[in-house]
């Protein structure tokens, strides 16, 4: 049985890492009380996907992770499965939904198409400044970039680019939020600190929440 688990991640867990969150959730499947299957072989492992690493310190508002169970130790239903994976969930991991889906369809992590988020500015920042910078980005034909020693153009991956209106900035000038959708493609994925960069602001000065993951099948 593939379980499809809609999860927030926030607080201390969010300075969990993307390998670290694999064995959070290993624990939280068996102090649910469920079965987790295994792989084959000379070193078994959980059998488990996260859609979309989380860059540490970021928030998740909506992360998406397969789990597989075994259906021959599972005993007999009905089961609230939302309900038993938060009964064993630590704080900072709350479960918004589990439903099964198929168990032979392609890997999550290839499913996913794009990432929305939402970034908050620290630091004071002129609102007008940051609109032009903005636009400057949007207009631009390219945006060549560097991530871990290979180039690649930033600007086919951000889909949508816009400050929000409805938040005014603090008496200070900070505060200023930012939404993006960015793509993931096969060989690049929009990141939210790139295009802070590119934007030159630094992307320590933000707090970034991914709000969802989008997947191909809607």
């Amino acid at each position: 049985m593939r379980l499809r688990i809609l999860f927030s991640k926030s607080g201390g867990l969010r300075y969990t890492g993307h390998l670290d969150l694999h064995s959070t959730w290993e624990r939280t499947v068996r102090r649910a009380g469920l079965p987790l299957a295994y792989t084959q072989g000379f070193h078994p492992g959980p059998r488990l996907q996260i859609a979309s690493a989380l860059p540490l310190g970021f928030i998740g508002r909506a992360e998406i992770v397969d789990v597989w169970l075994d259906e021959t130790r599972l005993e007999a239903g009905p089961w609230d499965f939302r309900k038993a994976l938060q009964s064993g969930a630590p704080p900072g991991l709350d479960i918004l939904s589990a439903e099964q889906v198929d168990e032979h369809s392609p890997a999550l992590q290839t499913q996913v198409a794009a990432a929305e988020y939402l970034v908050t500015l620290l630091d004071p920042v002129d609102p007008a400044g940051l609109a032009n910078a903005i636009a400057g980005l949007l207009a631009a034909a390219s945006l060549p970039r560097e991530w871990r020693k290979k180039t690649y153009d930033l600007r086919p991956l951000i889909e949508t680019l816009s400050p929000d209106p409805t938040i005014p900035p603090r008496q200070d000038g900070s505060g200023l939020v930012i939404h993006m959708q960015l793509a993931a493609r096969e060989g690049a994925t929009g990141r939210p600190d790139e295009v802070l960069s590119a934007l030159g602001i630094p992307p320590e000065a933000a707090r970034v929440e991914r709000l969802r993951l989008i997947l191909k099948d809607g």
